[in-house]
């Protein structure tokens, strides 16, 4: 990062930004300053899709509408889950955990983490053991509540599971990680993007690099010509599979080492800093 901002080492303008939000993209509060406004729509003008990858569900992905471009689609739940955001986040696919693996997780954590509880988010909406304490958005929208056998039980109110959320009253956030992925690492994709002791956990193989993979191949984009932006552990596989990467200023330490290029961070317009210099090589 230079004294003015980014130092933008891309060598042809690419074709496709894919850019977390929270922590990334977006300013305290989730809002979307003018400036970074002004250059995702200048990026679209140009031709260059910008794709939002993001560990949000797609419930909180509505506010975003008016930034999202005319394809009106966003990777979320860290990649499990595509949505129409235009269309109310309708699901338009999405990659599921089985339910036995999603009990094995839940038993290995419990079993190594004691104090662990589970939420869970699914294609009709999201569900909570009844220790689980809820966040603020989406409290008044769980569908159920009970212990996780009877959640995912056959003809449990949970189906198509895409992403387990586990939260632990007590342990360290990235202890936390390190762990969870230590008992139970083996059965699925474990990671982290909140503040908090809390981990997000996809089916084995499902990442939001993967999911991004797949949205590029079918829209003939090959990953060199793609920009990526990030924050947080569940940002790492995209900023490492992308041609091209930033971490934000503010952004977690491991993905500073893990990432080259920086930029400043998201609440003084660090995605929006790069993105201008990008437009100028088209």
């Amino acid at each position: 990062m230079g004294e003015d901002g980014p130092v933008t080492e891309a060598r042809t303008a690419p074709r496709l930004i894919a850019t977390d939000l929270d922590g990334t993209l977006l300013c305290s509060g989730g809002t979307v300053s003018d400036r970074t406004a002004a250059a995702l729509a200048a990026a679209q003008a140009a031709g260059v899709q910008v794709v939002f990858v993001t560990g949000r569900p797609p419930r909180w992905m509505q506010q975003l509408s008016p930034h999202i471009g005319g394809h009106g689609v966003a990777i979320c739940s860290n990649g499990g889950a595509i949505v129409d955001v235009r269309r109310g986040g309708e699901l338009i696919e999405c990659f599921p955990m089985p339910a036995e693996t999603s009990l094995a997780v839940v038993e290995a954590l419990r079993a190594e983490l004691p104090g662990t509880t589970f939420a869970f988010e699914y294609a009709d909406g999201w569900a909570r053991e009844p220790e689980y304490e809820v966040l603020m958005w989406g409290d008044a929208e769980v569908r159920a509540v009970g212990p996780a056998e009877r959640l995912l039980a056959d003809g449990g109110p949970v189906r198509g599971l895409f992403k387990l959320l586990a939260k632990h009253p007590d342990l360290d956030p990235d202890t936390f990680l390190t762990e969870a992925r230590t008992a139970a690492g083996h059965l699925a994709e474990i990671t982290r993007s909140s503040p908090i002791s809390l981990l997000e956990i996809s089916a084995p193989g499902v990442t939001k690099a993967s999911t991004l993979a797949r949205w590029c191949a079918e829209h003939g984009i090959d990953r060199s010509e793609v920009v990526a932006f990030g924050d947080m552990p569940n940002d790492l596989e995209m900023l490492a599979w992308a041609g091209t990467s930033y971490a934000v200023a503010n952004a977690h330490p491991q993905v500073l080492a893990s990432v080259a290029q920086h930029t400043v961070s998201n609440e003084d317009d660090g995605v929006a800093a790069v993105v201008e210099e990008l437009l100028r090589l088209l």
